[in-house]
């Protein structure tokens, strides 16, 4: 770089040449003088006190502080929303499980809260406590700290209600699957029943002998439907039990049908809880049109009346009081 002085006092003007090396040399001057006055006027301010540099750091102390205090209130704001939030839904929860609870007659699992003791078992007394009454002050307001401990705790019973709301839906469906699985609607629209289960007299030998069903007395053709949904283990013709249809339920329960006029389904049928399956009759060892209905467990008979619904004992009720007035009759 050329540089040209003209002056009034010089008869001829003056040229100077700026080279890279003598301006990087002119720039670190510049800037090794700029960072000494800054050093100086540090020094002097640490060493004098001046009022405009105190002024200046307590300025920017009280802004990052005002800053601090907005961000722990805007974060005691949310926690405090958030604490009201648990606590709603804690409240929901607890009264849903009730609800549900008794309207399905499934005990809700215990619930136990964190850090307390859970409540002695039935029939036994309460575990012994004291101490002397010390009541708290007056309530202060939950510091930042306090509060998310807070928000922790609910959050831990909301996940420890859910877990039990998910404990008591599984336990409803079990229970629903196996009310479905288990012969426990009447086959068929009947009001009498010729023979309950138990030892009789047979009515055709005319000596004791066992039924290992019950007997619903209906005309040939009346509508027998599935006491519980499941799979047709056999749909033919016994010497005995004629036209017989059996039921396997699962879990070791099968159901049979028999003297029927005329079977629905065939072997290997999965049918559903109600479905139509045969029409009744008079075939096979009978004395009149009836449907011989059987429950058995593993292969064992059981008594149906331990799982038909009410209306089965009604049906009982009615034909006791047929026979009672039969009897009293004048013959």
């Amino acid at each position: 770089m050329h540089i040209i002085l003209v002056s009034d006092r010089l008869a001829t003007a003056k040229s100077m040449v700026l080279t890279s090396r003598m301006m990087a040399l002119a720039a670190a001057f510049f800037a090794a003088l700029l960072f000494s006055a800054a050093l100086l006027l540090s020094w002097v301010g640490v060493q004098f006190r001046l009022p405009f540099a105190e002024s200046l750091a307590l300025s920017v102390q009280q802004q990052q502080a005002q800053k601090s205090q907005e961000f722990v209130r805007d974060n005691v704001n949310v926690m405090a929303v958030k604490l009201g939030q648990l606590q709603a839904q804690l409240l929901r929860l607890d009264s849903l499980g009730e609800r549900i609870s008794a309207l399905s007659g499934v005990d809700a699992p215990a619930r136990l809260e964190p850090g307390k003791m859970p409540p002695p078992a039935a029939g036994k007394a309460p575990p012994g406590q004291g101490g002397p009454l010390i009541l708290p002050a007056s309530p202060a307001p939950l510091s930042a700290e306090q509060l998310q401990q807070e928000v922790d705790r609910l959050a831990q019973l909301v996940d420890q209600r859910s877990d039990s709301l998910a404990a008591l839906e599984s336990q409803l469906m079990d229970k629903r699957v196996k009310s479905i699985m288990l012969p426990t609607i009447l086959p068929i629209q009947s009001n009498t029943i010729g023979s309950g289960f138990g030892w009789r007299t047979d009515p055709i030998a005319g000596v004791q002998a066992m039924h290992e069903g019950i007997d619903f007395i209906a005309e040939t053709g009346t509508r027998v439907i599935a006491a519980a949904g499941g799979v047709v283990l056999s749909a033919e013709f016994h010497p005995q039990y004629g036209n017989l249809i059996e039921i396997d339920h699962g879990n070791g329960f099968s159901s049979r049908y028999a003297h029927l006029s005329r079977a629905l389904v065939r072997s290997g049928q999965v049918i559903k809880r109600g479905q139509e399956i045969a029409a009744s009759g008079n075939t096979g060892r009978s004395t009149g049109p009836h449907l011989h209905f059987e429950v058995r467990y593993k292969g064992v008979p059981q008594n149906p009346v331990r799982f038909l619904r009410q209306d089965l004992l009604m049906a009982q009720t009615q034909t006791a009081a047929g026979n009672s007035a039969k009897a009293g009759a004048p013959r």
